[in-house]
């Protein structure tokens, strides 16, 4: 062991140390912790943030949308699917025809205004895990219906309620020759996707009941395609673009809900502001402790210096001390943030309002890069700090330093 490092070691556990001194390196120590847990948690939340609203927006749609301009329906034969097929070649894992409408819902206690949806997807893997509840006599329902759970509290539906469809035959105004559709559906199913702009809005029937319902002819509203690959799926939206005419506009699930994602994005801006700040806080924290620690040790220095000890060596000291600090600091933060991360990860404690933030509540990301980034960062700035005091403590008058009371 070093002679710089066996001192700063004594200093550490010396009971000779003032209160003052005392409380100053616990506050230290805890202004640091607290530093480096916000900032933890801060990038975790957004990692969560981020994950979670991919990965429910890529699971709850399909990852290319084919529809029409001016919501015109698009040609729904075999040819146009072949066509489809071919653009896409490997890269496609399945590809479903759509059918939309907007329609009113009406139960026993209420009406709202949504957007009825026909696939064929409806029990797919990725929609079933947000699946709530299922009718136990799914198969044998006639129109079975699947809403959102927030609608179905604001109407007071349960499974096996019957609910009454509205919708215009046809994009024309209602008249004799045009009357409006009015159907009876079946609750079958009640999802939830913590997003407020599908569960209060989208509800959802298979393809077949859709077509019965409103008669449709050789027309669709569009088609869902699903990839093996998103890392294809910007040159896959630009290459079927170009390859398919008028009226076809091909979407792609990113850039369909780019304002989400502006959104996540905008929410990075103020990362490098909060670690500024941090960093800053840190810096003055550790070079007011270490100076206090000079001060208290000045005749000790004094007494070290004219044995011989180098002032790179009384640097080393400080700079031994400071880092003791910065490393309890640290792990105590690292401590709080794993703490904090796992108790939301178990209990949800801190829930969302889900039409503001698109969950019903505050994901979280055990990412071990944000724990080894902030605490990298964190103890580099406080090793550069307590380089300042370290070096004023090496270049003291040795004479002075004795004789400082």
């Amino acid at each position: 062991m070093s002679l710089p490092l066996f001192i700063s070691k004594r200093y550490v556990k010396s009971k000779r140390n003032s209160h003052l001194i005392s409380l100053i390196s616990v506050i230290t120590i805890f202004g640091i912790a607290i530093g480096v847990s916000v900032l933890i948690l801060a990038l975790t939340v957004l990692s969560g943030f981020e994950n979670a609203i991919k990965e429910k927006i890529v699971d709850f749609n399909e990852h290319i949308i084919i529809s029409g301009y001016g919501n015109r329906n698009l040609p729904g034969d075999e040819v146009t699917l072949e066509h489809i097929k071919d653009l896409t070649a490997q890269y496609l894992t399945n590809i479903s025809p759509f059918q939309k409408r907007n329609v009113i819902i009406k139960s026993k206690t209420g009406s709202d205004g949504v957007q009825l949806i026909g696939t064929s997807q409806l029990f797919s893997e990725n929609f079933n895990q947000y699946i709530l509840e299922t009718s136990d006599s799914l198969e044998s329902l006639s129109n079975p219906l699947i809403i959102g759970s927030n609608l179905a509290e604001k109407m007071s539906l349960k499974l096996n309620d019957k609910v009454t469809i509205l919708a215009l035959g046809s994009d024309e105004t209602i008249s004799l020759n045009n009357p409006p559709i009015i159907k009876q559906f079946i609750v079958a199913a009640i999802y939830e996707s913590g997003m407020a702009q599908y569960d209060d809005i989208n509800i959802y029937t298979p393809f077949e009941s859709f077509e019965n319902v409103f008669d449709i002819d050789e027309t669709v509203a569009g088609y869902n395609l699903k990839l093996n690959d998103l890392s294809k799926i910007d040159s896959l939206e630009q290459h079927l673009q170009n390859q398919l005419s008028y009226p076809f506009y091909v979407q792609s699930i990113f850039n369909k809900h780019q304002n989400i994602f502006t959104w996540l994005e905008l929410q990075k801006k103020p990362i490098p502001i909060i670690l500024g700040m941090v960093i800053l806080v840190a810096a003055f924290n550790m070079i007011g402790t270490i100076l206090m620690i000079v001060l208290e040790r000045f005749s000790e220095i004094g007494v070290l210096r004219s044995l011989g000890l180098k002032k790179k060596s009384i640097l080393a000291i400080f700079v031994y001390q400071g880092s003791y600090l910065s490393i309890i600091g640290i792990l105590l933060g690292n401590t709080i943030a794993l703490v904090l991360t796992l108790l939301q990860l178990q209990f949800d404690i801190i829930s969302l309002p889900s039409s503001v933030y698109f969950l019903s509540s505050a994901p979280i990301s055990l990412d071990v890069y944000a724990y080894l980034s902030v605490s990298a960062i964190a103890f580099a700035i406080c090793f550069i700090t307590t380089l300042l005091p370290g070096y004023i403590a090496s270049k003291l008058n040795i004479v002075s330093a004795i004789r400082f009371e």
